[in-house]
């Protein structure tokens, strides 16, 4: 067994329904929407409208480019025919080498929607070595991974734009929430998320790089 494998493994456990809810939670949108809030009102503070403006708008293009690239890895969104000779990586939930099962991916993914009733009827006894909050059960490939991808893309961009300490820190934790929160609900292996995090931290450098640059422009535009 690969050390990825082995090490999402270490990292993946059952926590209990409490703990399933909040890493349901923490892998969703809807949590985050106040610390948006505070980004943006943080950008306001230190750019002023126009520049919170220029901002929101290189931040939704450089995090919509971050989902679309990871998604060219996964055979989905608007580039996901660009390379239909690669073979996607599976899903941790789907992949049975980690059960100990010889079947394939796509059966797995039928076991894993079934009642633990059916599963018996099955012949399956349901103990699985991995975790999956039943609500957790969806899609099918996960390298390389879109949600590690775009808040790295948000958080370097936020983080270098701002430049607070206690700022970047906060950044820092709830990129690192929502990562762990994709090995618990066993939708990614460790290094899908660090493929993510690096295409994240180089398109959210290149939108800071393209914001600091349009920003001195309009400066030396506003002089003149």
């Amino acid at each position: 067994m690969a050390f990825d494998e082995q090490l999402f493994l270490a990292l993946n456990f059952d926590g209990g329904a409490l703990c399933d809810r909040i890493m349901l939670a923490l892998s969703g949108v809807a949590m985050w929407l106040p610390l948006y809030a505070l980004i943006l009102w943080l950008v306001r503070r230190r750019a002023g409208w126009r520049g919170t403006l220029l901002f929101l708008l290189l931040m939704a293009a450089a995090v919509g480019l971050a989902d679309m690239v990871a998604g060219i890895f996964k055979h989905n969104g608007p580039l996901g025919g660009l390379l239909p000779g690669l073979e996607p990586r599976w899903r941790p939930m789907f992949t049975p080498s980690l059960e100990g099962l010889d079947i394939a991916p796509d059966s797995l993914r039928v076991l894993r929607r079934l009642s633990p009733e059916a599963l018996a009827a099955a012949g399956y006894s349901g103990d699985w070595a991995v975790h999956v909050p039943a609500e957790a059960v969806s899609g099918r490939f996960g390298t390389v991974s879109a949600p590690a991808a775009t808040s790295v893309t948000l958080a370097v961009l936020a983080c270098t734009t701002i430049r607070r300490r206690w700022f970047t820190l906060l950044m820092v934790l709830c990129t690192a929430a929502i990562c762990y929160s994709r090995i618990y609900l066993a939708k990614h292996f460790p290094m899908d998320l660090v493929w993510g995090a690096l295409l994240g931290a180089a398109l959210g450098l290149g939108a800071h790089a393209l914001y600091r640059r349009l920003k001195t422009g309009e400066g030396e535009a506003t002089d003149r």
